[in-house]
């Protein structure tokens, strides 16, 4: 579908207003996110198709053998539709595959990205149960053996071949894996971390091939409930400290800006982890980006509250705005940065702000 996106959207379309129509009755009935279910690996590596939405997040900094670091991005959803599950045919898309890839490089100065959009199966996309094996048309994640994950992944303007080693314990979220996003218990999903991982591999570009090193934030989240009313979208950041720590915060914003929820989980470096609730989490911004295509503005610069830590979020570039109209619906800013701590680089990682452009409905 990379070549026909708006084709795909319209029968995308068709699917969950005329089809969904249709089937009255026969609609998913979506499993409950509830605390104290635990995660148990290496299933819970692997899809949860019984559930509406899942994704397979990974950003990082690369750091090419000569030249200056780059960010990367590169995710797969996940997602089960409101269709008829008594539909036998072959064609229905029971399960929809997403995937967006980036490259932040300061010398381009703007974000290059891809997607890809297909329905799983006849081998044009997949995402198995039981371990990470995703992929849609020649892009692709997988964990294989000793646990190193490896992801390849052909643009239009680049190319990604990496590996990421994990040389940390898995990172549950919230409640042991159970990471509230709203007021309601039900506005929730599992959801666990692994930060700290270590990258080597090859990203292409203009034909040339630059060996990279680096290191690299996992995440994999899954759920059946949308956000909670009033809400318009989220500011997440995932940081990988220079000692070994690591961070992850978030809020889900209103309209207004103010923070609906927000949580978070601070990994120290003798690896203590303090679950952080939502008044131990404040995101402030310090600057503002308009965007040229979307005149969209964006607070790309903030300071982070996150219980007795106090940062300052600086981009790698201002323009790291992700038009993904084509495959999921959004446009958002999603990009490399790095972590101050009085006026001290202390770590490096991604910022995602969504819900500027418009209102998220999912």
């Amino acid at each position: 579908m990379r070549r026909s996106p708006r084709r795909f959207l319209l029968l995308l379309v068709w699917w969950l207003v005329g089809g969904s129509a249709l089937a009255a009755g026969a609609l998913p009935d979506y499993p409950a996110v509830v605390p104290g279910v635990a995660l148990r690996f290496p299933a819970d590596y692997g899809a949860h198709p019984a559930f509406r939405t899942e994704w397979w997040y990974i950003t990082g900094w690369l750091h090419p053998a000569s030249g200056e670091p780059l960010g990367f991005q590169v995710t797969f959803f996940r997602s089960r539709p409101s269709l008829d599950q008594r539909d036998p045919s072959r064609f229905a898309p029971k399960q929809l595959i997403f995937a967006h890839a980036a490259l932040a490089d300061p010398k381009v100065g703007r974000l290059l990205h891809d997607q890809r959009a297909a329905r799983a199966g006849f081998d044009l996309a997949g995402a198995a149960v039981g371990d990470t094996r995703i992929h849609i048309g020649d892009w692709s994640l997988a964990r294989g053996a000793g646990g190193l994950y490896c992801a390849v992944v052909q643009a239009r303007e680049f190319t990604f071949d990496l590996t990421f080693k994990p040389t940390e314990p898995v990172l549950p979220e919230g409640d042991a894996g159970y990471s509230r996003k709203g007021p309601s218990p039900a506005q929730a999903s599992y959801y666990y971390s692994m930060p700290q991982l270590a990258v080597v591999g090859t990203v292409t570009r203009n034909g040339a091939r630059a060996t990279v090193t680096g290191t690299a934030w996992l995440d994999h989240e899954w759920s059946s409930e949308v956000l909670a009313a009033g809400a318009v979208g989220w500011d997440w950041t995932g940081i990988n400290f220079d000692d070994g720590g690591a961070l992850m915060a978030f809020r889900i914003r209103d309209k207004k800006g103010t923070a609906l929820w927000a949580g978070g989980t601070l990994r120290a470096a003798n690896g203590h982890v303090t679950v952080l609730p939502p008044s131990a989490v404040a995101f402030a911004p310090e600057h503002w980006w308009r965007s040229p295509r979307t005149d969209t503005n964006y607070p790309i610069a903030m300071r982070l509250r996150a219980g007795d830590l106090t940062l300052d979020i600086q981009p790698l570039m201002a323009d790291q705005e992700l038009d993904t109209r084509a495959s999921t619906g959004a446009v958002y800013w999603e990009g490399a940065v790095s972590a101050d701590s009085d006026g001290r680089r202390v770590g490096r990682g991604y910022l995602e702000l969504t819900g500027y452009f418009q209102p998220l409905h999912f």
